[in-house]
């Protein structure tokens, strides 16, 4: 993408197939709760219908998803996908790279987000290169979705028995899980968001001269899906496009 226009906002998007695995509480099929460090997310309700489960400053609350309706959520924020019949939606994401680079921290039980090499472990899942089959990696997915449900339901109850400072101890490990990641988020934003704010800042100064220069500058970018089956995300099967910087 170098030379070319950065995605409008410096965003990334996904087509996102929510799990249809059951869950006790979603016999539709559930995502795995996370929550993002830097970026915020919103879905754009495409087709079927069901809901996102958010654990915030308001507590916890639930929002239906339906064709036509747009969610979304800042960092922090715990979420959680849930399949009500067919819900796919369009995952839009601020700060392109970021997520791409690891900025969500999971829902895993207390003694797991304590434990770095148990947290990188649990989130894992491995990978084709290395023999594994989508069945293998189906089963790994299905599994960490499992785990993130048994630390989210602790996380739930400690909100609803102590308010929105029950998410104190998830947000203080998920800043130290993404600590040593960071190196070069700052690079890969400023590529995204900061190089897009800077070209608006640039147009508006030669504007209010009356001057055009910065429109010769457009151009124009195409990007296909990337190849290849849907990858196992957090809440689905993703299909994705190359926009990240």
């Amino acid at each position: 993408m170098t030379g070319l226009p950065v995605f409008p906002g410096g965003t990334s998007v996904s087509h996102l197939r929510v799990y249809d695995w059951p869950a006790p509480d979603a016999p539709e099929g559930s995502g795995s709760p996370h929550l993002h460090t830097t970026s915020t997310e919103a879905y754009v309700t495409l087709s079927g219908h069901g809901r996102v489960e958010t654990l915030g400053p308001d507590g916890f609350a639930v929002h239906d998803l339906t064709p036509g309706r747009i969610v979304w959520f800042g960092p922090g924020v715990v979420h959680r996908a849930v399949n009500g019949g067919g819900l796919e939606v369009l995952v839009v994401m601020s700060n392109a790279g970021l997520p791409e680079s690891g900025d969500a921290v999971i829902t895993f039980p207390a003694d797991v987000l304590a434990d770095t090499d148990r947290y990188a472990r649990a989130a894992a899942l491995p990978r084709g290169e290395d023999g594994a089959t989508d069945a293998d990696v189906a089963a790994a997915a299905r599994a960490r979705r499992d785990l993130a449900l048994e630390g989210y339901a602790a996380l739930r109850d400690a909100v609803g028995q102590h308010g929105p400072a029950a998410l104190e101890p998830l947000h203080d490990a998920a800043a130290r899980l993404v600590a040593p990641r960071t190196a070069g988020w700052r690079e890969t934003w400023e590529a995204s968001v900061g190089h897009a704010a800077g070209q608006t800042d640039a147009a508006l100064e030669a504007l209010a001269d009356a001057s055009a220069i910065t429109l010769d500058e457009g151009r124009v970018a195409v990007a296909d899906a990337t190849d290849g089956p849907r990858r196992y995300g957090m809440c689905g099967r993703l299909r994705t496009w190359p926009l990240a910087p």
